[in-house]
């Protein structure tokens, strides 16, 4: 019998949303970091919020860089809300979720975690 437990985003503070400072891959903000091992996994969920007066590309490295393996990119309307843009996703063996945008520190992402294990 598997059990889930509801995490907080690894890279955020108290359950805060994360500002995403990072317009290139190479600088990308972090986000989660998966469990470690390959015997449980971590389901992810993130939304983004845009507070810019443009519509924006958001970038989210899935555990990894390789394009297009590894991207999921989501365009961010201007201040319409939390806007989902990874549900369910599975990830797990430490490896990383980090994210840029075409604008520096407008686009907020939070979300959670369901540990599976």
């Amino acid at each position: 019998m598997s059990t889930f437990t509801k995490l907080p985003l690894s890279a955020s503070i108290n359950g805060k949303q994360i500002l995403i400072g990072a317009t290139t891959s190479g600088s990308a903000t972090p986000i989660h970091t998966a469990v470690t091992g390959t015997t449980s996994l971590d389901e992810i969920w993130l939304y983004a919020y845009n507070d810019s007066t443009s519509s924006l590309q958001t970038s989210i490295l899935w555990g990894g860089t390789t394009e297009p393996n590894d991207i999921v990119r989501q365009r961010i309307d201007s201040k319409s809300g939390r806007t989902l843009i990874v549900d369910e996703k599975l990830l797990q063996n430490g490896l990383t979720i980090s994210a840029y945008c075409d604008s520096p520190n407008v686009v907020i992402i939070d979300g959670f975690v369901n540990r599976i294990s």
